[in-house]
Protein backbone atom coordinates (compact mmCIF):
# COMPACT_ATOMS: atom_id res chain seq x y z
CA UNK A 1 0.00 0.00 0.00
CA UNK A 2 2.83 2.15 -0.51
CA UNK A 3 3.37 3.06 3.65
CA UNK A 4 6.72 3.61 4.84
CA UNK A 5 7.62 1.91 8.15
CA UNK A 6 9.89 2.82 10.02
CA UNK A 7 10.78 -0.06 12.77
CA UNK A 8 12.40 0.50 16.12
CA UNK A 9 13.25 -2.71 18.38
CA UNK A 10 14.55 -2.01 21.68
CA UNK A 11 15.17 -5.75 22.82
CA UNK A 12 15.15 -9.39 20.65
CA UNK A 13 11.88 -10.86 20.94
CA UNK A 14 10.85 -14.15 23.06
CA UNK A 15 11.58 -17.33 21.41
CA UNK A 16 8.21 -19.04 22.86
CA UNK A 17 5.10 -17.95 21.99
CA UNK A 18 4.17 -14.30 23.39
CA UNK A 19 1.13 -11.86 23.71
CA UNK A 20 1.73 -8.93 22.27
CA UNK A 21 -0.32 -5.73 22.83
CA UNK A 22 -0.81 -2.18 21.15
CA UNK A 23 -2.68 1.06 20.57
CA UNK A 24 -5.24 0.92 17.99
CA UNK A 25 -6.31 3.64 15.57
CA UNK A 26 -6.04 2.21 12.29
CA UNK A 27 -7.38 -0.95 10.27
CA UNK A 28 -4.23 -1.47 9.19
CA UNK A 29 -2.57 -1.66 12.56
CA UNK A 30 -2.64 -5.76 12.04
CA UNK A 31 -0.85 -6.28 8.69
CA UNK A 32 1.85 -3.74 9.94
CA UNK A 33 2.60 -5.29 13.17
CA UNK A 34 2.88 -8.47 11.71
CA UNK A 35 5.26 -7.18 9.12
CA UNK A 36 7.21 -5.01 12.28
CA UNK A 37 7.86 -8.40 14.01
CA UNK A 38 8.57 -10.84 10.79
CA UNK A 39 6.40 -13.15 11.96
CA UNK A 40 2.80 -14.59 11.94
CA UNK A 41 0.76 -12.82 14.85
CA UNK A 42 -2.91 -14.15 15.74
CA UNK A 43 -5.12 -10.94 16.63
CA UNK A 44 -8.00 -10.71 18.44
CA UNK A 45 -10.33 -8.55 16.44
CA UNK A 46 -13.80 -7.13 16.84
CA UNK A 47 -16.63 -9.30 16.81
CA UNK A 48 -18.42 -7.50 13.17
CA UNK A 49 -15.27 -7.75 11.18
CA UNK A 50 -16.05 -11.92 11.08
CA UNK A 51 -19.51 -11.16 9.83
CA UNK A 52 -19.20 -8.68 7.33
CA UNK A 53 -18.35 -9.40 3.34
CA UNK A 54 -15.24 -8.46 2.62
CA UNK A 55 -13.85 -8.10 6.13
CA UNK A 56 -14.52 -11.45 7.13
CA UNK A 57 -12.50 -12.53 4.19
CA UNK A 58 -9.38 -9.94 5.24
CA UNK A 59 -10.03 -11.50 9.13
CA UNK A 60 -9.40 -14.68 7.66
CA UNK A 61 -6.04 -14.08 5.38
CA UNK A 62 -4.99 -12.54 8.26
CA UNK A 63 -5.41 -15.44 10.56
CA UNK A 64 -7.65 -13.30 13.11
CA UNK A 65 -10.18 -14.11 15.57
CA UNK A 66 -12.92 -12.80 16.64
CA UNK A 67 -14.07 -11.31 19.89
CA UNK A 68 -17.12 -12.05 21.53
CA UNK A 69 -20.35 -10.49 20.84
CA UNK A 70 -22.06 -8.82 24.29
CA UNK A 71 -23.78 -11.57 25.50
CA UNK A 72 -20.78 -14.21 25.64
CA UNK A 73 -18.35 -12.41 27.58
CA UNK A 74 -15.61 -14.00 26.47
CA UNK A 75 -15.40 -17.22 26.54
CA UNK A 76 -14.82 -17.66 22.76
CA UNK A 77 -12.34 -15.72 23.36
CA UNK A 78 -10.51 -17.23 25.76
CA UNK A 79 -10.94 -20.71 24.58
CA UNK A 80 -9.12 -19.39 20.84
CA UNK A 81 -6.34 -17.46 22.41
CA UNK A 82 -5.64 -20.53 25.15
CA UNK A 83 -5.65 -23.01 21.92
CA UNK A 84 -3.10 -20.42 19.95
CA UNK A 85 -0.62 -20.04 22.86
CA UNK A 86 -0.86 -24.32 23.72
CA UNK A 87 -0.37 -24.95 19.84
CA UNK A 88 3.36 -22.48 20.54
CA UNK A 89 1.56 -19.47 18.40
CA UNK A 90 1.62 -15.90 19.27
CA UNK A 91 -1.13 -13.79 20.09
CA UNK A 92 -2.48 -10.18 19.48
CA UNK A 93 -4.68 -8.18 21.41
CA UNK A 94 -5.46 -3.79 21.15
CA UNK A 95 -6.60 -3.66 24.55
CA UNK A 96 -8.15 -0.35 24.40
CA UNK A 97 -10.81 -2.28 22.14
CA UNK A 98 -13.10 -0.58 19.15
CA UNK A 99 -13.94 3.34 20.75
CA UNK A 100 -10.81 4.66 19.45
CA UNK A 101 -11.20 3.19 15.45
CA UNK A 102 -15.01 5.84 16.13
CA UNK A 103 -13.69 8.43 17.81
CA UNK A 104 -9.79 8.52 16.56
CA UNK A 105 -7.85 9.85 19.26
CA UNK A 106 -4.70 11.77 18.51
CA UNK A 107 -1.64 9.90 17.40
CA UNK A 108 0.36 10.10 20.67
CA UNK A 109 -2.73 9.40 23.00
CA UNK A 110 -3.63 5.91 24.55
CA UNK A 111 -7.06 5.29 26.12
CA UNK A 112 -7.91 2.95 28.68
CA UNK A 113 -6.88 -0.64 28.37
CA UNK A 114 -9.50 -2.80 28.99
CA UNK A 115 -8.34 -6.57 31.49
CA UNK A 116 -8.91 -9.10 29.50
CA UNK A 117 -5.80 -9.31 28.15
CA UNK A 118 -4.23 -9.32 31.24
CA UNK A 119 -6.58 -12.38 32.69
CA UNK A 120 -5.79 -14.29 29.77
CA UNK A 121 -2.08 -13.67 30.18
CA UNK A 122 -2.25 -14.00 33.90
CA UNK A 123 -4.19 -17.24 33.24
CA UNK A 124 -1.69 -18.87 30.19
CA UNK A 125 -1.77 -22.51 29.86
CA UNK A 126 2.36 -22.04 28.39
CA UNK A 127 5.32 -21.43 30.93
CA UNK A 128 6.94 -18.32 31.01
CA UNK A 129 4.70 -16.14 29.11
CA UNK A 130 5.89 -12.57 28.00
CA UNK A 131 3.89 -9.16 26.88
CA UNK A 132 5.62 -7.58 24.38
CA UNK A 133 4.05 -3.79 24.43
CA UNK A 134 4.42 -2.06 21.29
CA UNK A 135 3.93 1.44 19.92
CA UNK A 136 2.32 2.30 16.36
CA UNK A 137 3.36 5.94 15.72
CA UNK A 138 1.13 7.65 13.11
CA UNK A 139 3.86 10.14 11.53
CA UNK A 140 2.30 10.85 8.23
CA UNK A 141 -1.78 10.17 7.59
CA UNK A 142 -4.87 10.93 6.33
CA UNK A 143 -7.95 10.18 7.38
CA UNK A 144 -11.40 9.69 5.44
CA UNK A 145 -15.43 8.49 6.26
CA UNK A 146 -16.06 4.99 4.72
CA UNK A 147 -18.90 2.42 5.76
CA UNK A 148 -22.05 4.16 7.27
CA UNK A 149 -22.38 3.15 10.42
CA UNK A 150 -26.44 2.12 9.93
CA UNK A 151 -25.00 -0.14 7.07
CA UNK A 152 -22.81 -1.94 9.59
CA UNK A 153 -25.76 -2.53 11.83
CA UNK A 154 -27.44 -4.57 9.42
CA UNK A 155 -25.12 -7.02 10.01
CA UNK A 156 -24.34 -6.52 13.48
CA UNK A 157 -27.67 -4.99 15.16
CA UNK A 158 -25.99 -5.89 18.38
CA UNK A 159 -23.45 -3.34 18.16
CA UNK A 160 -24.05 0.03 19.76
CA UNK A 161 -21.96 1.28 18.10
CA UNK A 162 -23.58 1.20 15.25
CA UNK A 163 -27.00 3.30 16.25
CA UNK A 164 -25.32 6.82 15.37
CA UNK A 165 -25.69 8.31 12.21
CA UNK A 166 -22.58 9.25 9.86
CA UNK A 167 -20.01 6.87 8.45
CA UNK A 168 -16.99 4.93 10.06
CA UNK A 169 -14.17 6.84 10.04
CA UNK A 170 -10.92 4.99 8.93
CA UNK A 171 -6.84 6.29 8.76
CA UNK A 172 -5.21 5.41 6.04
CA UNK A 173 -1.11 5.66 7.24
CA UNK A 174 1.52 7.09 5.16
CA UNK A 175 4.17 6.90 6.94
CA UNK A 176 4.85 5.49 10.51
CA UNK A 177 7.08 4.46 13.23
CA UNK A 178 6.94 1.25 15.19
CA UNK A 179 8.24 0.61 18.47
CA UNK A 180 8.79 -2.58 19.60
CA UNK A 181 9.32 -2.50 23.81
CA UNK A 182 10.87 -4.80 25.90
CA UNK A 183 8.97 -8.09 26.77
CA UNK A 184 7.23 -7.62 29.71
CA UNK A 185 7.66 -10.82 32.69
CA UNK A 186 4.45 -11.87 34.60
CA UNK A 187 5.79 -15.03 36.04
CA UNK A 188 5.81 -13.10 39.52
CA UNK A 189 2.27 -11.87 39.05
CA UNK A 190 0.86 -14.90 38.14
CA UNK A 191 1.69 -16.39 41.78
CA UNK A 192 -0.38 -14.14 43.39
CA UNK A 193 -3.02 -14.14 40.56
CA UNK A 194 -5.92 -16.06 42.75
CA UNK A 195 -8.82 -15.67 45.05
CA UNK A 196 -9.71 -12.19 45.95
CA UNK A 197 -6.16 -11.08 44.72
CA UNK A 198 -6.71 -11.88 41.04
CA UNK A 199 -8.81 -8.89 40.15
CA UNK A 200 -6.13 -6.66 42.16
CA UNK A 201 -3.38 -8.20 39.96
CA UNK A 202 -4.77 -8.55 36.34
CA UNK A 203 -6.04 -4.64 37.13
CA UNK A 204 -2.20 -3.32 38.54
CA UNK A 205 -1.03 -5.51 34.85
CA UNK A 206 -3.26 -3.71 32.38
CA UNK A 207 -1.78 -0.38 34.17
CA UNK A 208 1.49 -1.47 34.08
CA UNK A 209 0.96 -2.46 29.95
CA UNK A 210 -0.91 0.90 29.25
CA UNK A 211 2.18 3.02 30.61
CA UNK A 212 4.09 0.83 28.70
CA UNK A 213 3.08 1.67 25.92
CA UNK A 214 1.79 5.29 26.39
CA UNK A 215 5.85 5.57 27.12
CA UNK A 216 7.01 3.90 23.53
CA UNK A 217 4.49 6.25 21.80
CA UNK A 218 5.36 9.72 23.29
CA UNK A 219 9.45 8.20 23.24
CA UNK A 220 9.01 7.72 19.65
CA UNK A 221 7.41 10.04 18.57
CA UNK A 222 9.53 13.13 20.27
Amino acid sequence: MGIRIHVHQLAPLPRSPFLVISNHRSFLDTPLLMTATAQPIHFACHHYMSQVPVMSDIVDALGCFPLDGPKQRGRTFFKQATSFLRSQQSIGVFPEGTHPMVEIPSPDQVNDFHRGFAHLALRAPVDNLQIVPTAIIALKEKQQDTIPFRLLGWFDPSEPLFQQAGRHPAVIYREVAIVIGSPISIADLQEHYHGKQAAQVAAMLTDTCRDKVQTLLKTGSA
